[in-house]
Order: structure tokens, then sequence, then C-alpha cells
């Protein structure tokens, strides 16, 4: 009974960011790619998640909400208010996985942290996607799914990440169109 509880808490949320979003443009990962984001969630079983650019909580929800309690997710907000409005909206959630929210630059934070992680969501500054991933390179573990948000409208600013994912060897990475824009979904080989 509890779970249900927790996935329509969350459910409700989710709504309400969304429609917050319509009405203030914020850059969520919104319904459709996010449906994208919770099937990887649930097909990879992840007991670590990074996150790159938490906004107000939207994607942390959808991802936390697929977890079970063991699971956590470590995600990284450069604003301190967008950071607060987040985790009271993880709290309304109720959702079963842990969420940290941890409030300061990628670029400096990732350094920083503990691995490893078996999937790392990245929708932040799109010209830094490359840094982000050279920094969490070594802290994912093999066959760990790195989703990128944002690789249709921003490919040209992604593209130095494209490129790396796509042909560096390392990821077997794919593109999947989701209306005008579209995600980059990379498996660590």
């Amino acid at each position: 009974m509890n779970a249900q509880i927790s996935v329509s808490n969350a459910d409700e949320v989710l709504r309400l960011i969304e429609q917050a979003s319509e009405k203030n443009f914020l850059p969520i990962i919104g319904p459709e790619k996010g449906k994208f984001l919770a099937e990887e969630i649930r097909k990879a079983e992840p007991r670590r998640v990074l996150e790159v650019g938490t906004l107000i909580g939207y994607s942390a929800i959808l991802m936390g909400k697929e977890m079970d309690h063991k699971s956590e997710i470590l995600t990284i907000e450069l604003h301190r208010d967008e950071a607060e409005l987040a985790g009271k909206n993880i709290v309304r959630a109720n959702i079963p996985a842990k969420i940290q929210i941890i409030v300061g630059d990628a670029l400096q934070v990732i350094p920083t942290l503990k691995g490893p992680f078996d999937f790392a969501f990245i929708d932040a500054e799109k010209t830094e996607y490359l840094q982000y991933l050279n920094l969490a390179e070594d802290k994912l573990a093999k066959g760990a799914i790195v989703f990128a948000d944002n690789a249709g409208v921003f490919a040209d600013q992604m593209g130095d990440y494209l490129d790396y994912v796509r042909n560096s060897g390392k990821y077997r990475s794919r593109y999947i169109q989701v209306g005008g824009d579209g995600v980059e979904i990379s498996v660590k080989l």
C-alpha cells in the first residue's frame, strides 16, 4: 500500500511541476522525454544515480519513483533557491529512493564524489556536458547508462559531447528523437 501512496504523490507533484513549467517556462525534461528516462531507469535498476542539473526536482522525482528504498540519487544544482524548491518538491513526492541535493557548480562537485554510479542523467549547461562526463567517467560502473537531455535542440552546443559518446569507443550510444528535441542514451563499455 505504501508504494501506491508514494507513486500517486509523486505523480501529483510531477503534474504540478509540469503545469508550472508551462506557465513560467522551466526547462524540465517533461513528460514525453521523461517517459524514456523512466523506462531506462526501470530497465537499469540502478542503485546509485548521479544527476547534473536538479532545477526544481522534476527529473529526480521521475527517476526516484521508479527506484526502491535501497537506491539513491545524488543531484547537483548550481542555484540554491532552485535546490531548496527541489527539496520541498521531493519531500512532497514521498518517493522510495533517497535523494541528496548538493548545491554547487557541478564542475567542482563531481570530482569530490565517491563512485561508483550506475546511471547518470545530465541536464545542465549544454556546453559543459563533455566536462561533466569526463569528470564522472572513472566513477561510472561498467555498463552504466548516461542519459543526456536536449541532444536534438542543443546538438550544436553539445557537439563535443555527442562526438565523444558516439566515437570514443568507450560507449555504445544512440539518439532518440522526441518531438522537436531528443535524448542521447549511452552505455559505458
